[in-house]
């Protein structure tokens, strides 16, 4: 028998429960950080003393410019989580899109949206 080509069903179906655990929390993840950017929790300078407000509204911007940026980078992670989906669906989840060889089972648990295997990912394929 040859070398591996894909995963097996079963492996995929494994793949999917994972990569579905890490949607839910990414999109609660990505939902905080949503509420934190509009203020829906309350958390606002609104409500404080005049001589706090100047430093407070500083901070408060920047505050809301991480969230920003965090938030992009949740909804770019939760993306990839669901082309992730897609290719279980497809059958051609977990085989690296250079070397077209298979991606270890550890870097897939570790990375699940991974598309390319580690020595194609550091250059080591030409």
């Amino acid at each position: 028998m040859g070398e591996k080509t894909r995963y097996t069903d079963e492996e995929l179906e494994e793949f999917r429960d994972l990569i579905l655990g890490k949607l839910v929390k990414a999109k609660e993840e990505y939902e905080a950080l949503k509420a934190s950017i509009t203020n829906s929790d309350g958390n606002d300078v609104t409500d404080t003393s005049p001589t706090f407000k100047v430093l407070e509204e500083g901070a408060s911007t920047l505050s809301k410019e991480e969230a920003g940026r965090l938030a992009q980078r949740q909804m770019k992670f939760i993306q990839n989580l669901q082309a992730a989906l897609i290719r279980i669906e497809n059958k051609t989840y977990g085989i690296c899109r250079e070397t077209g060889k298979l991606i270890p089972k550890e870097r897939l648990r570790a990375v699940p949206h991974a598309t390319l295997s580690i020595e194609a990912k550091n250059g080591g394929v030409k």
